[in-house]
C-alpha cells in the first residue's frame, strides 16, 4: 500500500513551477522576525555554509549517545552537505525568546514516553528532516525525532517537494517493525495520534476542541482545509523494517490554508497559543500508547476511534471504469478499512469491494480502483 505526502504546504513540482513561484511570494508576504530559542556557539554560527544539528537526550543514557555521535561525526545528509553537530549543552541561551521559538527544554519536560522522542535532533534549517532520519537510521536509537524550524526540500508522495515556512511543525522519527503486514497500517496510527494529541492539548488548557480530521490515507484537515500530512517510508534489513515517519502540521503558519492558532483565535479570545514543542510532546505521549496497542492487539483496537476521526464513513464515491471501449461510472459507499488497510466499500449491487489508488492521481478519490471481495 502506498505511503504518501508529508507536509500540508506548497507543492513545488516541475509541472507547477510557474504557480509555485507566485505562491512563494504569497506565503512569505507576512513573514515575521525569526529568533531562535537557542543561539548556537560562535564556532558554528554560519547556518548557510553547513547544516547545524543539535543533539539532546531526555536521560543521561541518551545524552551519552549524543556525545558518541558527535565524537564520531556519524550523521550525514544525502547530498553530502557539510554537517555541524552540537550538543545542547554547547548552546548559549539568548537574552530573549520569541513566540515562534522551539524550546528543547519545554519539549523534554512535557514528554513522558519510554522510547519515542527521547533522543532529539533539532536544526534551525534543513532540506528535509525525513532525509536526516532515513539516511542515518542505523546510527540513531529507535524513536529518534528530528525537528526543523524551516524545511526547504520536504518529501511528499510521487517525489513531490514541499517548502515549509516558519510556524509549521516539521518532524520525522524512526520506528523498527518486524511484521510487514502491519507496516502499511502504521500511517493510520500516526494520523490518529496527531488528532488525539491536539485534542489533549486543548483539554489540558481549557480550550475549545480543535477537531482535526483525517482524510484517507494520510492528510489532516481542519474546518475543511488541509493543515497537515504524513509520509512513511521503509527499508528492509536484517529481517526488520526500518520505517521513517515524517509529519508536517500547520501550527502557526496561517498561509497558504490555515493553522491551529488561526482557528483558535476564531473560536476563543484566550491569549493561549499552541506551541510546536507542546504538540510534539503530546503526539509522542499519545503515539507510544497507540503504537503499543497496535503491536499487541492489531489495528482493530484503534479502528473504532479512527473511523470516528476520519472524513469518509458513508461517503459516496463515483468510480470510472473501462468496459471495452466505454467508460462506465459505478457508485460505491465507503464503509471502513479492509484488513490490509485499503478502503472497504459497498456497491449499489450490495457487493463488498476493496478500493485501491490507481497510483497516478494526486487526489486518491479521483483514481480509485475497486476489487471485488469474496
Amino acid at each position: 500500500m502506498p505511503f504518501a505526502t508529508t507536509s500540508a504546504l506548497r507543492l513545488l513540482s516541475s509541472r507547477n513551477s510557474l504557480y509555485s513561484l507566485s505562491l512563494r511570494k504569497f506565503v512569505f508576504a507576512d513573514k515575521r522576525p525569526f529568533i531562535l530559542s537557542l543561539s548556537v556557539a560562535s564556532s558554528a554560527m554560519d547556518f548557510n555554509s553547513s547544516h547545524t544539528l543539535v543533539l539532546c537526550g531526555k536521560s543521561m543514557a541518551e545524552n551519552e549517545i549524543a556525545k558518541s555521535i558527535k565524537s564520531t561525526n556519524a550523521l550525514k545528509l544525502p547530498d553530502s552537505s557539510d554537517v555541524s553537530i552540537l550538543l545542547q549543552s554547547e548552546l548559549e541561551r539568548p537574552l530573549k525568546e520569541d513566540e515562534y521559538s522551539f524550546s528543547i527544554d519545554s519539549f523534554m519536560n512535557c514528554l513522558s514516553t519510554n522510547q519515542f522522542g527521547r533522543f532529539l535532533i533539532w536544526s534551525p534549517r534543513l532540506p528535509s528532516t525525513h532525509d536526516v532520519v532515513s539516511r542515518n537510521f542505523c546510527e540513531l536509537p529507535i524513536g529518534t525525532v528530528c525537528v526543523a524550524d524551516v524545511q526547504s526540500k520536504g518529501r511528499g508522495r510521487s517525489k513531490n517537494v514541499w517548502d515549509s515556512p516558519i510556524g509549521c511543525l516539521m518532524f520525522s522519527f524512526t520506528i523498527q517493525m518486524e511484521d510487514g503486514r502491519t507496516v502499511p497500517l502504521l500511517q493510520y496510527v500516526v494520523s490518529l495520534a496527531i488528532t488525539e494529541a491536539v485534542k489533549d492539548v486543548c483539554d489540558q488548557n481549557g480550550l475549545p476542541c480543535a477537531d482535526v480530521k483525517i482524510k484517507w490515507p494520510n492528510d489532516l484537515y481542519l474546518n475543511g482545509l488541509k493543515i497537515g500530512g504524513i509520509l512513511c517510508t521503509s527499508t528492509y534489513k536484517s529481517k526488520k523494517f526500518n520505517v521513517s515517519v515524517g509529519i508536517g502540521l500547520n501550527v502557526d503558519n496561517q498561509k497558504p490554508t490555515t493553522c491551529l492558532n488561526a482557528v483558535l483565535r476564531e473560536h476563543s479570545d484566550v491569549a493561549y497559543r499552541f506551541s510546536r514543542q507542546e504538540i510534539l510532546a503530546a503526539f509522542f505521549n499519545k503515539f507510544e500508547r497507540f503504537y503499543d496497542l497496535f503491536i499487541d492487539q492489531g489495528f482493530q483496537s484503534l479502528e473504532e476511534l479512527y473511523l470516528k476521526t476520519w472524513l469518509h464513513s458513508g461517503q459516496r464515491v463515483i468510480l470510472e471504469e473501462k468496459n471495452e471501449d466505454q467508460v462506465v461510472e459505478n457508485v460505491v459507499t465507503i464503509q471502513g478499512l479492509t484488513s490490509s488497510g485499503y478502503l472497504l466499500a459497498i456497491g449499489d449491487d450490495n457487493q463488498m469491494y476493496e478500493l485501491h489508488p490507481d497510483g497516478n492521481s494526486f487526489d486518491f478519490f479521483k483514481g480509485l480502483v475497486r476489487r471485488k471481495l469474496d
